[in-house]
């Protein structure tokens, strides 16, 4: 065969490597045409392609050796020789991509495996895509159990990989070889899977697990190589720049759409279908080679490649037991978990199947440690003498002799102790069985349970500078707001959590009054452009440390250090995650440091009482939108931060419901999976009297972070001014729960009582809110609304005066104090109020002019200023169906009217 033809063959054959078999026929026909003997060449070498499996096979003699011709006689003559500083002993093996050498690295005396990819190959640019994307992988890596890649590198037009050498035989040779005990299973297959962890922990999904891949040492040590179909979850970033803890299902792993990598018997579905894969692939593959260890057979058998992927696809796999009774049904089920065909049935990170077969293993090796230590039957097979005893027993001063034979001595002798030894053999069995027991729970609570709930306090800002102290509040925020979204673990809500901001505190008092199981704590140091951030996360059920940290990190990464906490966090308290909310929890809501603390800042003021605080933090969000305008928290941050200003009247609705409806549009079109985006637009929605619109916002915004108490809160109130009173009440409640000792949220359940006209109730939830913040001026104003309702003015009154001492001085509170005193017959103070609030620059709600004028009695006024209030679309009118503060003007046809109009009717 000529060069020009080998050179053909070579260039079809390494880019048909790169086609799905089922692509392959219409490619062979457009590169092919009519010629029968180059199809028929190229499919020799596929063919061996597909056995081979590893650069280790030696290929066959017959066309292999014409096509590698050229590569045999550089292969003799790299023998001896020297590339770079590593001096070639022998050929170890070669196939489809290179060839291995055993070589010594003359720079540091050891022995090395040299893979080299020769020098005609590199001109093929599919092949050499493969090599170098094999070694991008393993380079990437760093763990006991993956083959170590010491250089990658290329001297006089040869590619190489430097990696260690392995003295022992592939996972294929020993299952050939002998049969497996399930001890030896279960360690090869837990060094397996732990280098899987940590491979998928880096971004790398291996993506052709098989016993050829897998070597084993004389020693046991297990070792997975050959990373040459393995993808990079970002090939834009290197590997070891992720965030350390980030499990790779957060991240897809995409090949072009149809083609199928791997080798057939250990696809999973996705892979042999050319979906997009992640890790959960890896998992699969790695539970065919249990499987095959177990019973020394593939799940999935056919005759031709096409018959075992139809298998895959269709067929469910064989019991294990079936074809080994030794198989325990833990280890069964473990295997089969592996190979259920949908991949969220399956283990969703390897470590969860590291985690299951290391717990078997301790059960198995604790159960042969219990029988080895029963003591042996008593009635042993010893032959026993017959000898005389004499035992002289004094008796009235005479001796008499008492003779029996030695086996009737021992039989009666046996059976005293074999009562004793029944006895301690009875002790000790309850003994160990509680051992066992207490050992199992203590298992499962620190390796495989979860931890579902969480209180993240206020990290302390140990740089004494409180010009600083918004970042320190702001990490913790964004931890709370990141793991708040993981639907099986209980956070507690920042207003709770930051009332122990700046106290010493009692990590079980806080949890019982939290009512959690695990406490964060952190502290947070800048000096100049360096961070540093140390926290410890505690287990209060003990009183031990889970797991503690310290990230030393400069200022621009925090958005980094904080997804890479956060994964942290969920992996100690180990939480199942999907892949979507591994996903979540590595998300980036911006990649601009200075945006990012502009954001935190505005949160920092947004949390401070008093109007000019609220006014800033607004400030803040627009500058950090500003910054980045594609930063959708901000924009959502934006959105509240003007709504807020509108409701509490520091704004005028024509200014303020534009800007907050514009804000809430952008960061939903940004983002449609940020919850905070969904919350905002629920207020804009409601306040625009889309009603239906609005629950579903707020519903969605639960369902994405479903311990968000803001919405939980939120969509009470929404409820409640729907009229859906038991709803409400049910959603209050929930939202206290997640944020139990936040005055705002106590305080929300005695507002929602109050519309459903149960007052002393609300009054009873209110004083309790009360207990936790005397000061509070909101639970003194809803105390205000019920002691008005029940024609309590006096006590009213005094409750809305004190609002005001307390801060709370705003046109809203004046009208409700007017009220208040028009009802308490004081008609000279509230026409006093009116007058000011009528000529005053600060802007005044139409509807609560009208709850003003109602209580004097004023009827015509107030319905004047109802209208007013339609026509300027006043977000207050939303109250117009459940606030009792309206009841005298009900029975009007015009109220009716109203109702109707705003869509409340």
């Amino acid at each position: 065969m000529n060069a020009e033809k080998l050179k053909q063959i070579e260039e079809i054959y390494y880019a048909a490597l790169e086609i799905p078999p089922a692509g392959r026929e219409a490619f062979f026909k457009e590169v092919c045409g009519a010629d029968e003997h180059l199809r028929r060449e190229v499919e020799s070498l596929l063919a061996f392609e597909k056995n081979s499996g590893n650069f280790l096979d030696t290929p066959p003699e017959s066309l292999a050796a014409e096509m590698f011709s050229a590569r045999e006689k550089q292969t003799t003559s790299l023998i001896n020789q020297e590339i770079s500083h590593y001096n070639i002993k022998k050929l170890l093996g070669k196939g489809g991509m290179g060839e291995v050498y055993l070589a010594e690295d003359t720079e540091l005396g050891r022995q090395v495996a040299l893979k080299v990819l020769p020098a005609e190959l590199t001109k093929n640019e599919a092949g050499l895509q493969r090599f170098e994307r094999e070694a991008q992988a393993a380079s990437s890596l760093n763990h006991p159990n993956i083959l170590t890649v010491y250089e990658i590198s290329a001297e006089d037009g040869l590619h190489f990989i430097a990696t260690e050498f392995i003295d022992g035989e592939s996972l294929r040779q020993h299952i050939g070889r002998t049969r497996l005990e399930l001890r030896e299973v279960l360690d090869i297959g837990i060094q397996i899977a732990s280098a899987l962890a940590a491979a998928h922990k880096a971004g790398v999904v291996h993506r052709d697990i098989k016993p050829e891949n897998i070597m084993l040492r004389a020693d046991g040590f297990v070792k997975v190589l050959d990373f040459g179909l393995a993808k990079l979850a970002d090939e834009t970033t290197a590997v070891q720049h992720k965030a350390a803890d980030a499990e790779a299902p957060t991240r897809l792993l995409h090949t072009e759409p149809g083609v199928v990598m791997g080798t057939a018997p250990y696809m999973s579905p996705e892979q042999a279908r050319g979906l997009k894969v992640d890790a959960r692939t890896d998992v699969w593959s790695l539970g065919v080679v249990l499987y095959e260890m177990l019973t020394r057979r593939t799940p999935f058998a056919g005759e031709t490649m096409n018959d075992v992927i139809a298998a895959i696809l269709k067929t469910e796999a064989a019991p294990p037991t079936s074809f080994n009774a030794e198989i325990t049904s833990e280890l069964e089920r473990i295997v089969l978990k592996t190979l259920r065909k949908d991949c969220d049935q399956r283990y969703q990170h390897s470590k969860d199947l590291l985690i299951d077969l290391k717990d078997l293993k301790h059960e198995l090796e604790f159960e042969a440690k219990l029988e080895r230590s029963s003591p042996p039957d008593t009635h042993s097979q010893r032959e026993l003498r017959p000898t005389l005893v004499t035992d002289a027993v004094p008796t009235g001063g005479a001796s008499d002799i008492h003779t029996t034979s030695s086996a009737e001595y021992l039989v009666n002798g046996i059976k005293q102790h074999k009562r004793r030894a029944l006895l301690i053999l009875a002790t000790l069995l309850v003994a160990t069985s509680a051992a066992y027991v207490a050992y199992s729970r203590y298992a499962v609570a620190s390796d495989t349970a979860s931890i579902d709930s969480i209180a993240i306090l206020p990290f302390t800002n140990a740089t004494g500078d409180p010009n600083t102290e918004y970042l320190s509040d702001g990490i913790s925020e964004s931890l709370i707001n990141n793991l708040s979204q993981l639907p099986q673990l209980k956070v507690i809500a920042r207003s709770s959590a930051f009332k122990y901001k700046g106290k010493e505190i009692d990590p079980q008092a806080v949890a019982g009054a939290l009512g959690v199981d695990t406490i964060l704590t952190g502290r947070v140091l800048q000096r100049g452009e360096s961070l540093q951030i140390t926290v410890e996360l505690m287990d209060v059920r003990d009183n031990t440390q889970v797991w503690g940290a310290n990230y030393d990190r400069r200022a621009t990464d925090l958005l980094e250090t904080q997804a890479e906490i956060s994964g942290e966090i969920a992996e100690k308290l180990r939480l199942r995650l999907t892949t979507g909310e591994q996903q979540q929890l590595a998300k980036r809501e911006t990649t601009n440091p200075a945006a990012y603390e502009l954001m935190l800042r505005g949160r920092f003021y947004r949390d401070k009482a008093g109007r000019e605080n609220r006014k800033k933090a607004v400030e803040y969000f627009q500058q950090a939108t500003d910054a980045d305008p594609n930063y959708a928290l901000a924009h959502a941050e934006l959105s509240r931060g003007y709504r807020g200003l509108t409701t509490s009247s520091l704004m005028d609705p024509k200014e303020g419901t534009p800007k907050a409806a514009a804000a809430a549009r952008r960061s939903l079109e940004l983002d449609e999976s940020l919850p905070d985006a969904h919350y905002a637009m629920a207020y804009i929605r409601q306040d625009a009297w889309d009603w239906a619109g609005a629950e579903v916002s707020f519903k969605r915004a639960i369902e994405l972070n479903p311990n968000y108490a803001r919405a939980h809160q939120g969509y009470a109130y929404y409820l409640s001014v729907m009229g859906r009173h038991d709803q409400a009440i049910n959603e209050a409640k929930r939202a206290r729960e997640l944020d139990p000792i936040s005055p705002p949220m106590n305080t929300s359940l005695g507002w929602i009582l109050h519309f459903a006209r149960q007052y002393d109730l609300s009054l009873e939830a209110l004083k309790k809110s009360l207990e936790l913040d005397q000061n509070h001026p909101t639970t003194h104003l809803y105390i205000g609304y019920n002691y008005a309702a029940k024609g309590m003015h006096k006590e009213a009154i005094a409750a809305f005066e004190h609002v005001i001492k307390l801060g709370g001085d705003t046109p809203s509170v004046r009208l409700s104090l007017g009220a208040a005193y028009a009802g308490g017959g004081e008609r000279g103070k509230a026409q006093a109020i009116l007058k000011q609030l009528q000529t005053g620059e600060n802007y005044a709600s139409p509807y609560e002019l009208a709850t003003l004028y109602a209580a004097m009695g004023e009827r015509e006024q107030a319905f004047a200023a109802l209208e007013k209030g339609y026509a300027a679309h006043d977000l207050q009118l939303q109250y117009l169906g459940v606030d009792p503060s309206m009841d005298s003007l009900r029975s009007d046809p015009r109220f009716v009217d109203l109702l109707r109009r705003v869509g409340l009717q």
